[in-house]
Formats: C-alpha cells, structure tokens, sequence
C-alpha cells in the first residue's frame, strides 16, 4: 500500500480543482471497484492534507462492506476521524461493525472492536458491549488484547457501563491468560482504568498477580514491560525476601536496548530496595544497575538528558552508585549545554578525595570553554569541590589562582566569588592569596565579585595594609552602585572603622551621612541608621554585632528533602524525576483527558453566556441574582446597599461628624482620617526620610534636627574614636521634651530593639 500510494502520490495528492467533492462523490458510487478504491485513497489524502470531506460520510461509509482489508481500513481511518462531526451517521456504520467481529479473520475482527473504541460518540455506546465481550473472549489473543485496550475506552467514556456489563471482572481475569501480550494490555488497561477510578480496587496487585506478571515480563514487547515495571513499583512486598525475589527477575531487564524498560527495571529496584535488610544483597544490585545507567549516556542527547537527571536523583539517594564511572560525566566538545550541565552537578555529586584530581584537571581545562555560562559554572563547581573535601582544598585554591592569572574578566570575577565563599569555610587559612585578589580590583565590573572583594577587604582588613584606599577606591562611585555593592560597602567601611579607627573615622562618618542623606534604597538607608545607631551609644555592642563569629559554610550534595525524595524514586522514569517535582506540582491532582478538557470548556462557555445574559437582565432594569462572584466589589453581602459610596469630590475638608473618611488621599497624610487630629501612622508623625519611625528619636528627621541637637549635645571627648559620631542626626543624645506631650519609655520608643 504504501509503495502504491508513493508510486501515485502526484495524482492523490494533487491540488483540490473545482468540483473535486462531486467528482470523488461520483467515483465512490461507481460500480466498479477499482474505481470506489481510488476515490476512497483520494479522500484519505484530502483529509491528510487538511481539506474537509466530511460531506461523503455516507457514501465512504457505504463502502464498509467489502472483503478488501486494504480499502476497510481505510474507510474505518475515515470513520475514527469524522465519527464526532457526523454522530447521527454513526449508526449507519454500526452494523458493518458488529457484523465485521464475527468475522473469520481476526484481524478484522480486532480492526472493527478497536475502530468502535475509537469512535468516541455517545451513540455508539450501546452497541460496542456485546461485540467487546465476544472479542475479549475470542479464542484468538491478538483480538483479546486489542479488545482489552477497548474496555479502558469504554471506561474513559461511561464507567458505570464497564461495571454493569463486567467487562472489569473480565479484564482482571486476562491478566492470567496464557498469552504475554494479552496479559501486557490487560494490565495496562487496568492500571489506566485505576488512576481515574474513585474507589482505587480496580486494580489490586496481590502476589498471585504479581507471579502472573513476572512470567509474562520476559516475552512482552517493550511497550508490555513497561507497563508491567510500572505496575510492579506498585506492589509492597510482605517481607524481604520477597522483594528480593522479585529484584532478581527484574534485573535481567537493566540489559535491554531501550532506555525506558531499563529507567523502568531501576525505579522497581530502587522501591524494593527499602525492603531489603541483607548488606551484600544491596552492594550486588547497586553494582548491577551502574553498566546500564551508563550505558544510557551513549544514546541522543535528549535521551542523555533524561538519564542524567534521574541519575542525579538516583545518586542523592545511594551516594554510592557509580563511584567508579565519574570520567563517564566529564563533558564533550559537542555535548548541548543542558547536558554540560547536568554532568558537571553528577561531577559534584561524585568528587571525593581518591578522584579529585583528575575533576581538579578536567574543570580547568572547561574554564577555557567559549560557553561563558558553563565556564561560570566550571569555576564555581572547583569552589564547591574545595568545601567538600578539607584536604583538597589547596589544591582548589591553586586551581583558582591560575585561572586569576589568564586575565581574563569574567573567570577572575567568578573566581573571585568563589574564594569569597572558601575564606568563609576556612577562615584565616589562605589570607596570603589576598595581594593577587586585590590586584585585579579594576577588572571588576560585576555586583557580586565587586561585593566578595570588598567582603574580603572588610574581613581581613587587619591584614592589609592599605585597606582604607582600597575602600576608598569603591567608594568613589558609591552612590552608582549597585545595592548588593553598596550593603557591602556599608559593613566593610565600618568593619574597617573597627579595627583601624584612627585611619577610617573620616571615611565611616562620610559613608553613613552619605547613605543616610542621598540614597533612596530603602535597605542600604536603614543600615547605615542602624550602624550609626549602634557606634553612637555603644561601640562594644557594635564591636559584637559586626565582627562575630561567622558560621562556616557547607556545600549540601542532597537537594531534595528525604520525602520529596521518596515520591520522585517512586516515579522514576517520567516527568517527575526530570522536573524533580511531584507528578501533583505540574499536573494537578489528576491528569484529564482530551475529551474532559473539551467538556469543561464547553461549561464555561455555558456559563459565560449564563452570566452575560444576566448582565443585560440587569442593565434593562430586572434585579440581578446577588452571588459571591458577582460581588468580588462590594463585600457587603447580607446587604441591598452598597458596601462603599464614593463621596463627591470637594476642596473642603469633611466634616469630623461623618465618620472615619477612607477615601481619603492617600499621599495627603495630613489628611484627618479618625476624626481626630492625629496621624494616620501613629506615632510616626514629622517622618523626613526617616523621621518619626514609632519614637526611634533621632533616627529620622535628621535634616530637621540636627541643629538643635548639635545646640543641646556636649562636646564630645577628643580621644573617643567614636566621640565624632556622637552627633550625628541625635543618635546618642536626649531627646527634647515636649512640654504638651508625656514623654515616653526607652522601651517604647526602641521599635527595632536594640538598644
């Protein structure tokens, strides 16, 4: 057929002419076969190509009765797609159908119960249950087993039909039949027919079932064992030796060519592992399943893809899988850079101290890559490599330093960042590599290196001489930064005022007065009222604050919690362990048809018309329905008035004796909104920037008054390093009382609780 159709391509093919409709509508009443065979070959191909000839369903259909397998088919592929534009026609098809599944060649009869399944009309419906139940128990297993695919349609269609004509008891008798691939599609059709069922018994595997399906696995198609793996990682075995039965009758599917039986033999053995108690056991089925993982990264790269990231799944749940195999991960020039990507997390995954250098080797030729994302990547996989593994620390800091000397900008910014990150895991331990960090201080141009350069700065500023330049360096274009740059700014110049005060107290004060004053970011301000807070009445507590003990950090290998973990083992082989999210997170809680997604569309589109039709009810003056969803704006529902009135809109202001007014200008906070004259924030009242935050004193407002705490203030101390802050903005000094108001406690007016 198909050399026929290739041989006459052009003449089927060809473009639609005038009257093409009338001359295939001749043509298929002809009285000669040949030609009602070539006018049905040139419908197929119209419809093939997109044009609609759904005006000659019924002579296509009268061409049903023939003996001529070919030109059956044919008709019945016409039939599956045009069956929903036509279903009153249908039924003239009916009779052909049930007439064709007593027919003397089974493939006839399988091609007429399958075409009836796929004929998704709600007519057709009585007529499919006597001719499905002949067809599931014909003597021959091809048609029982496309009739078992035909009783999981009838289920998508009307489940309490499957019930009453027990074609369910039925299709969980198939799944001991004597044939595999019957027993394949009655399992399949039952596991399919269990994930919409509201019960959950359809499908039950028990130990007798189980046993079926094992035989069955060795001689199914691999379509088959996949089912039949997928409904295995269902079953809980009673004891362990049990589960280690049914691990070894599955093993010897790891050795199969397509990857989804061998993604599917894994998930069966990763579930029944927790059963298992015997050590040995366990060593020999991990050291099985590692050739076959393996093996899977010599396949397409999307292929590769899918395996890497279940084997990264895999590997967060046995670390001790492939230990051997790391050079198997180590990238290709012509690998895409998802796959470059997941290998180099499996690298991460694997390193430990028998082979860290040959990765040391490998990352530090990837970091001359011209992929500049996966050269980032390859540097910060050399950091997270050296906070792993203690001893092989120097020699990722080595690494480092010779990727700083190649000069180039963004592998001496991302190594920078890295190191930043190494310092803090092992603190006081590699302080000589500082000098070289800091020569490349003009080549940064990135917030995140810029802010772990001046990190390091601000740590270790003890130890480097010029620091305050240093610091002087960023601060020149303090106010253009960026604010993760400035935040670390903040921190480093104060550090830095800690440790070295006599060379930084003009710096500190100029950096403070200048966040404070000309930077609008709301976090970089309130630092700097913080640390100007705390260096003004407490230096020992600023001491505390700012140069504490940091705790080290740690590279985690295990990025999924232990019960996210346990739910994507258990789906290993689908979207789940590709995503490493729950089936539920991108499916919803069940997964719908075609057909349900058609009919739920249709009820919304019923119910748009409901609600626009009751619009114009209510626009010609009939009383609307009130419902919660109609009244989204107006929250006063046991009501008819409105909840809110818009008050016209007036220069005066209202009157005290209507109530709170809450509309209000909202930028108008002079505005009287409790019908007293108090502020709309409470206490925060006179805020200049900062000012009247609850009562933080001096903190805000300090344009306002500087002057009369400056009058008010004692001349500090000359040998405080601190004394000169004292100052600034009344931090430190007793607030004026007012003589109409009480004064309020410490407590009270300490909103942050610091002091």
């Amino acid at each position: 057929m198909a050399d026929f159709i290739k041989q006459n391509a052009g003449r089927f093919f060809a473009n639609n002419k005038k009257g093409e409709n009338a001359e295939l509508l001749a043509d298929l009443n002809s009285e000669y076969r040949d030609r009602r065979k070539d006018a049905v070959k040139r419908v197929i191909a119209n419809m093939t190509v997109g044009k609609d000839v759904s005006s000659l369903f019924p002579q296509v259909v009268k061409n049903m009765q023939t003996e001529d397998l070919e030109m059956k088919k044919l008709v019945y592929l016409y039939l599956m797609n045009y069956a929903k534009s036509n279903p009153d026609l249908v039924i003239l098809a009916v009779n052909t159908f049930v007439k064709d599944t007593d027919h003397v060649n089974p493939l006839i009869r399988a091609l007429a119960i399958r075409t009836m399944g796929c004929i998704r009309v709600d007519k057709i419906l009585d007529h499919i249950c006597e001719p499905l139940r002949k067809c599931l128990q014909d003597d021959n297993p091809y048609v029982r087993k496309t009739a078992a695919i035909g009783v999981a349609k009838l289920w998508d269609l009307d489940q309490e039909r499957a019930l009453e004509n027990g074609f369910v008891t039925i299709l969980q008798e198939l799944v001991s039949d004597s044939n595999p691939m019957v027993v394949a599609n009655a399992v399949t059709a039952l596991a399919e027919m269990q994930e919409s069922s509201v019960s959950k018994d359809i499908f039950v595997v028990n130990v007798a079932i189980m046993n079926k399906m094992l035989a069955a696995l060795n001689e199914c198609t691999e379509w088959g064992q996949i089912a039949i793996l997928t409904s295995l990682a269902d079953y809980k075995p009673m004891d362990a030796k049990e589960a280690e039965n049914v691990c070894e009758r599955v093993v010897p599917r790891l050795q199969h060519a397509n990857g989804s039986v061998v993604l599917s033999a894994v998930r069966v053995i990763m579930i029944f592992l927790r059963y298992i108690r015997s050590e040995d056991f366990i060593k020999g089925l991990i050291k099985k399943m590692s050739p076959p993982l393996v093996t899977l990264l010599a396949s397409a790269p999307e292929v590769q893809y899918v395996s890497l990231r279940n084997i990264n799944l895999i590997l967060q749940k046995r670390p001790d899988i492939l230990q051997n195999d790391v050079r198997v991960f180590f990238c290709k020039y012509n690998d895409p850079p998802y796959v470059k990507r997941e290998k180099l997390e499996i690298m991460i995954k694997l390193c430990n101290d028998k082979n860290i250098d040959q990765i040391l080797s490998e990352l530090k030729e990837y970091a001359s890559e011209v992929d500049v994302d996966f050269v980032r990547k390859a540097v910060r996989a050399i950091g997270r490599c050296a906070i792993m593994i203690d001893e092989a620390s120097e020699r990722c800091v080595n690494v480092l330093l010779d990727l700083i000397n190649t000069k180039v900008n963004y592998v001496v910014q991302e190594a920078i960042i890295v190191i930043k990150d190494i310092f803090r895991k092992y603190p006081k331990r590699y302080e000589a590599i500082i000098p070289t960090l800091c020569q490349n201080l003009d080549s940064l141009d990135e917030p995140e290196a810029k802010g772990s350069l001046i990190w390091i700065i601000g740590e270790y500023a003890e130890r480097i001489e010029n620091a305050d330049e240093l610091i002087e360096n960023f601060l020149e274009t303090f106010l253009e930064e960026n604010s993760q740059v400035q935040l670390q700014l903040l921190t480093a110049t104060v550090k830095l005022f800690m440790k070295k005060p006599d060379q930084s107290q003009e710096i500190v004060h100029r950096v403070l007065e200048t966040a404070t004053s000309e930077i609008d970011n709301p976090d970089t301000r309130d630092r700097a009222y913080i640390y100007w807070r705390l260096l003004s009445t407490n230096p020992e507590a600023a001491r505390a604050v700012v140069l504490s003990e940091k705790p080290p950090i740690s590279v985690e290998t295990r990025t999924i919690s232990p019960a996210l973990m346990d739910e994507l083992i258990n789906n290993i082989s689908t979207l789940a362990s590709v995503y490493h999210k729950p089936p539920k997170a991108f499916m919803g809680n069940r997964a719908f048809s075609a057909d349900a997604v058609k009919k739920a569309a249709a009820a919304d589109a019923r119910d748009e018309e409901q609600i626009i039709g009751d619009a114009v009810l209510d626009a010609s003056g009939a009383p609307a329905p009130k419902n919660a969803m109609a009244d989204l704006l107006d929250l006063d529902f046991g009501s008819s008035e409105p909840a809110y009135t818009s008050p016209p809109v007036s220069s005066s202001k209202p009157a005290n004796n209507s109530g709170p007014n809450y509309s209000a200008d909202l930028f108008d906070m002079s505005t009287d909104m409790s019908g007293s004259s108090g502020n709309v924030f409470g206490g925060m009242g006179g805020m200049g920037g900062m000012g009247g935050m609850g009562g933080m004193g001096g903190m805000g407002g300090m344009q306002q008054q500087q002057t009369q705490h400056q009058q008010q203030a004692p001349t500090p101390a000359r040998n405080d390093p601190f004394g000169d802050l004292g100052g600034l903005g009344g931090f430190g000094q007793p607030q004026q009382q007012q003589p109409t108001k009480p004064t309020q406690s410490s407590a009270e007016n300490d909103l942050l609780g610091l002091f």
